[in-house]
């Protein structure tokens, strides 16, 4: 393609009578690109039992957006079709719109496609909002210049410009290209990442962590293919990674270990599925279920709502307690004192079965109840039940428990003792000690 050769030539052009049926043409190609993106739009799908949301993933990719129109797919079909139709009406009629529009569209599926790879594979990044407007800026600026034909002269001027960098001549415009290629490159990468991530996260075959360090093994080997080619694509010797790996290596040596044991940590973890996403632990007196493990940290959310970030090498190091490693069903406790005379025997099962009444009470194990102390003021009563949903509170499910036995104890008519204690008076003082106190 290429630009007017001025800009009053493309003013003429555009008030020719045929720029209205480009007009209209160009408008046709829109249309169908949009009921093409409103057909192919994939449908909401229910949430993952693992705790990812599907459709929430759909949503994220690059394709489709929220609305349909607004992912990368409408701009890219509308371009299609556009540069179809121009290169079909091209023996036929002289064109002028099309001139516009093509670069235009061009510049809007760039655009779509960048931000929305960006998007998915960095989500909610104040880095990736403030590059989204600088490439919006840089692409919009390069399509104005090539509509109105200034941007070969640009292109000209900045070959013009050149240096030697280790005796190879370099110019301004091949560095720029260089940049752009490597910037191409990583993009594809990215976009190959978050979309094998997404139909990782989304595969009900296994489980969420092997899924999780599948999604981060992917990553990895895919951003790291994907800077080598960058490097080639811009025109950096791949020699010259042995220098800059051996300066990575003494900065991992000197500051960096803690980093990479982290990360290395995190791998392990994910492998070794000795901690997973929904277990609840116990980590440096922090308690609560973990919620994501990333290659850096794991994430544990406490049942009050507060997040703990603790990095993987102290999960790799340090005692850390799994109350859902083996077998999620956990017991609680709870205490309840009767009156003396009271007939433990035959208040026994009905305590259990009262106990059972709970919703989230398991029935196997079955709840017991044990006489654990003989109390100053009545007979001491532990009941023990079993839940398999620690992730759900253990406050709320004890006081169902404890409101339960109530209900149970008052319409039983069994007392709940008060703390008693007996009070002795001393004996009168004689004539004397009265005397005394009254002097």
């Amino acid at each position: 393609m290429n630009g007017v050769d001025s800009f009053p030539e493309l003013i003429t052009a555009l008030t020719r009578p045929t720029a209205l049926l480009e007009l209209g043409l160009l408008v046709g190609c829109l249309g169908v690109a949009w009921a093409i993106c409103a057909l192919l739009r994939p449908k909401d799908a229910p949430p993952d039992p693992d705790g990812v949301d599907t459709a929430q993933a759909a949503q994220g990719g690059i394709w489709f957006g929220r609305r349909g129109f607004d992912g990368a797919l409408f701009p890219v079909l509308a371009l299609a079709l556009a540069v179809a139709a121009r290169v079909l009406m091209r023996d036929h009629i002289p064109v002028a719109v099309f001139k516009v529009a093509v670069p235009v569209l061009l510049s809007l599926a760039l655009i779509r496609v960048s931000v929305r790879v960006l998007h998915a594979a960095f989500p909610a990044s104040a880095v990736v909002r403030a590059f989204e407007r600088t490439l919006s800026w840089g692409v919009w600026i390069a399509a104005v210049l090539w509509t109105t034909g200034l941007l070969p002269v640009l292109l000209t001027e900045m070959e013009a410009i050149s240096w030697k960098i280790g005796g190879a001549p370099v110019s301004l415009r091949s560095l720029i290209e260089g940049g752009l290629s490597a910037v191409a490159v990583l993009l594809v990468m990215l976009w190959l990442s978050a979309t094998i991530e997404q139909r990782l996260l989304r595969a009900s075959s296994m489980h969420l962590s092997v899924r999780k360090i599948a999604a981060n093994a992917t990553r990895a080997i895919l951003l790291l293919v994907g800077l080598l080619i960058a490097l080639s694509a811009a025109g950096i010797p791949l020699g010259a990674l042995g220098v800059m790996g051996g300066a990575v290596g003494v900065g991992i040596g000197l500051g960096l270990q803690r980093l990479a044991a982290n990360y290395v940590s995190g791998f392990v973890i994910l492998a070794e599925r000795s901690l997973r996403i929904g277990d609840t632990v116990r980590v440096d007196g922090f308690e609560g279920r973990i919620s994501d493990i990333t290659t850096r940290y794991t994430l544990i959310r406490a049942a009050n709502g507060r997040e703990s970030i603790v990095p993987n090498e102290m999960l790799i190091t340090q005692r850390v307690e799994n109350f859902s490693y083996a077998d999620p069903n956990v017991a609680i406790s709870t205490l309840v004192q009767v009156a003396y005379g009271t007939d433990v025997p035959a208040l026994t099962p009905k305590l259990q079965a009262a106990m059972v009444t709970v919703p989230r009470v398991l029935k196997v194990p079955a709840p017991a109840v044990q006489l654990s102390n003989f109390a100053a003021d009545g007979l001491e009563l532990t009941l023990v039940f079993w839940i398999g949903d620690l992730e759900n509170g253990q406050g709320n499910v004890r006081s169902e428990v404890n409101l339960a036995v109530l209900n149970l104890l008052q319409a039983e008519g069994i007392e709940i003792p008060f703390p008693q204690r007996v009070v002795r008076g001393l004996p009168p003082a004689g004539p004397a000690a009265a005397a005394e106190a009254a002097g």
